[in-house]
């Protein structure tokens, strides 16, 4: 029995849309979920940060999470030039999963922030996704 696919499932869309973006894949198609241990520099890794569910009219697949994706890289330089790519990739879309069982209604920027993580320069990005 196959279990119908909800936001909870939106992490694997958005590493399909990572993947297939031509300007990420230039620099790495290293993407993981939530941590990793053994990846090379530079790689991405995404989770989710937060859940909003709303019923309306009496369906309840309106859900609007927080997906956070951060870009781990050698050089400042490059962490921004991965950070540019993710946005142009995910900034204002809409989409489909590749087996069409989960629909991106729409991923906005809503929060950003640098750092230096694991010997490494982070690029963190936040995008509020809505999820049918």
């Amino acid at each position: 029995m196959a279990v119908n696919k909800t936001s909870l499932s939106a992490g694997l869309l958005i590493r399909e849309i990572l993947l297939d973006n031509q300007d990420v894949s230039a620099i790495t198609n290293h993407i993981f979920p939530i941590v990793t241990d053994k990846a090379d520099l530079p790689y991405i890794l995404y989770k989710r940060s937060g859940i909003s569910h709303t019923c309306n009219k009496g369906r309840s697949d309106n859900d609007t999470i927080q997906m956070d994706v951060i870009c781990f890289t050698t050089t400042y330089a490059e962490s921004i030039d991965l950070a540019e790519a993710v946005r142009a990739a995910l900034d204002g879309i809409e989409a489909v999963s590749n087996d069409k069982s989960l629909r991106l209604r729409s991923c906005n920027l809503v929060d950003g922030s640098e750092g230096w993580q694991d010997d490494a320069y982070m690029q963190s990005l936040t995008f509020e996704v809505k999820i049918q």
